[in-house]
């Protein structure tokens, strides 16, 4: 009875009796910006989700590198965007399906601005097909060196300049978790992505860098109107839970979250902005 008494008043001691406190805040939570002074490069920063996240670094005080393939017309608006909130931006036109390529947009960054402190691997490109016959080579090359490939390719070449305290996010999907029929070959890059994500974190814990990523649903972007059909568009996004589809600034927050210092304990992980879609991933 004694030992019981005892445990129970030591689960319910007070913690200022404790000799090594817990930290309840740190000197980053009275900044004002949550990524002041850093440098980002966002892939697919051009338009959608990539523009979002571009606006919502900026927003927190961050420096981004707008990397794009072909719209350069959307590439200088977000970089107006970008500006008008107080920060700098470049933007970089490049297929990142070529590894050289993807060392000159982190020679271009380092020449810039002398460092790199967030890498979002965040561009794709999707084929939709409804029957796996018709997905042929070229197509299934096209995106896998686009969606998967190009996140190693980019990491490589940005890790000599990666430091403690830097973040890597990746955007995978929710196909990685249920599928599209509409998607194989898409899907199967988001399913790699996950595993990538959960594999580099592991390697890279030891250097204090963290990797992450995200996992949208059904968001609004140029990428559905130019890859759907036009009869499929008014119902995109209705059978999530919310019946609706999102909006490239509800996923954005999730990638300054995972930027920011708030993360500073999570890595390996994935974050699903989906609509309440439960996939337990």
């Amino acid at each position: 009875m004694k030992s019981s008494k005892k445990a129970i008043d030591k689960a319910e001691s007070a913690e200022s009796g404790m000799e090594q406190k817990p930290i309840f805040e740190r000197a980053y939570d009275r900044q004002d910006k949550k990524l002041a002074n850093k440098v980002a490069i966002v892939t697919g920063g051009d338009s959608g989700i990539g523009r979002a996240i571009c606006v919502a670094f900026a927003r927190e005080g961050a420096n981004v590198a707008i990397v794009f393939r072909k719209e350069s017309a959307d590439a200088k608006e977000t970089k107006k965007l970008v500006e008008e909130k107080g920060t700098k931006a470049i933007i970089v036109s490049a297929d990142i399906s070529i590894e050289s390529n993807c060392q000159k947009i982190i020679d271009k960054v380092i020449k810039t601005w002398g460092k790199i402190d967030i890498l979002v691997n965040n561009a794709a490109v999707q084929y939709p097909q409804t029957e796996i016959e018709n997905i042929k080579e070229k197509q299934i090359l096209q995106t896998f060196r686009t969606n998967i490939f190009s996140q190693i390719f980019l990491v490589q070449a940005a890790l000599p300049h990666l430091k403690e305290g830097s973040a890597i996010i990746n955007t995978t999907s929710v196909t990685a978790y249920k599928g599209n029929p509409f998607l194989l070959d898409y899907s199967a890059t988001k399913g790699a992505i996950v595993s990538f994500t959960r594999s580099l974190s592991g390697i890279l814990n030891g250097r204090k860098i963290r990797v992450n990523a995200v996992a949208p649903g059904p968001i609004w972007t140029p990428l559905i109107t130019t890859t759907f059909p036009d009869e499929s568009l008014d119902t995109f996004g209705k059978d999530t839970p919310m019946q609706r589809a999102g909006q490239p600034a509800e996923v954005a927050p999730a990638y300054v979250f995972l930027a920011s210092e708030d993360a500073s304990y999570i890595t390996g992980q994935v974050i699903h902005v989906n609509g309440g879609e439960i996939v337990n991933g």
